[in-house]
């Protein structure tokens, strides 16, 4: 049976962005569009606004790209502390309405561990968001472990969004096709590639056997990987690799997928029959997806049961982030 709780529909990626924090971007990383930059940083009754016309009853805020990752380690620390403590405050005006993943200083893989407790014993935050490379470096080396250990023992999280190509990647793969389709580098092909290494290197890694109860979460359906886990885990049973690698298990058992920026039936399906029911969590994406009363409509009208429904919009993440 659908408990109350479970009713609530709650979007688990959904943007924010502290102007202070972007005051310290590079000039390539900072937005341009003055109507999204509005929508990022406002915190109060326009975005309540939105939320109620589509439905929302929660949002689980993350900052935007590229938040503290390509810092230098002491401004990435002192950065991640304030811009946290700054969203816990904006949070307190309506905290039935918002939840938080916060930033991670990960440039300072020791520090990052800690201001994950911090934010989660003292915040009451319920994970963190960390944005594509940290500074060139893939999130599965044993640097960065120490933040998987915390995470573990806290029992929360960690939302791998995407990031911008390395400059070498995006030279090599997509400069012929940037000038007149821009959105390759991003949300059409760009970003999807990055996370989705990500999430195959951590799996290789072997940081999952270290930390048997670590929770990764992946946008957008999973970033293409349910659709490919057949593929993928069949690929690496081959001779020639490294025997006993058994990914779909490693991959289902640590990984959450939402549906933020990604509203299809076929690609939902796929993601429900490859992860399972429980692994699926409704998002909008918003800003970078307007809030619309039909991505909602789109997730409750699924083919699933009535009680399947109520998990993904809102039940999963529930059970999840414990709210």
């Amino acid at each position: 049976m659908t408990t109350k709780a479970e009713s609530r529909v709650i979007a688990i990626e959904e943007h924010y962005q502290d102007a202070e924090l972007a005051k310290h971007y590079p000039e390539a990383d900072k937005p341009r569009n003055a109507k999204l930059i509005e929508q990022l940083e406002d915190m109060g009754a326009a975005r309540l606004k939105t939320m109620d016309e589509a439905g929302v009853d929660v949002q689980v805020l993350s900052h935007s790209q590229p938040a503290t990752q390509k810092f230098d380690p002491e401004t990435a620390v002192r950065l991640a502390s304030e811009t946290n403590d700054r969203l816990h405050r904006m949070m307190q005006a309506n905290p039935k309405r918002f939840a938080a993943l916060g930033v991670l200083p990960t440039p300072d893989p020791k520090a990052a561990a800690d201001e994950l407790e911090r934010m989660v014993t003292k915040l009451d935050f319920k994970g963190a968001v960390v944005h594509g490379l940290t500074n060139g470096h893939f999130l599965d080396e044993k640097q960065f472990w120490p933040i998987f250990e915390r995470a573990q023992a806290l029992d929360v999280p960690i939302y791998l969004h995407p990031g911008k190509p390395s400059q070498i990647v995006s030279d090599t793969y997509y400069k012929d096709y940037v000038e007149d389709y821009p959105h390759i580098l991003g949300a059409a092909w760009g970003y999807t590639v990055e996370a989705a290494t990500q999430g195959v290197r951590l799996v290789l890694s072997g940081a999952l056997d270290a930390y048997p109860n670590v929770k990764f979460i992946l946008g957008h359906l999973g970033e293409g990987l349910p659709f490919m886990m057949w593929r993928v885990d069949y690929s690496f049973s081959r001779a020639g690799n490294k025997p006993g690698l058994k990914f779909r298990d490693l991959f289902t058992e640590h990984f959450y997928v939402t549906t933020s920026g990604n509203f299809s039936d076929p690609a939902i399906l796929c993601s429900v029959m490859e992860m399972g029911i429980d692994r699926v969590l409704f998002s909008i994406d918003y800003p970078f997806v307007p809030n619309d009363r039909a991505w909602l409509d789109w997730a409750q009208n699924t083919s699933f049961s009535a009680d399947d429904r109520a998990k993904i919009i809102g039940g999963n993440a529930a059970s999840l982030l414990k709210l």
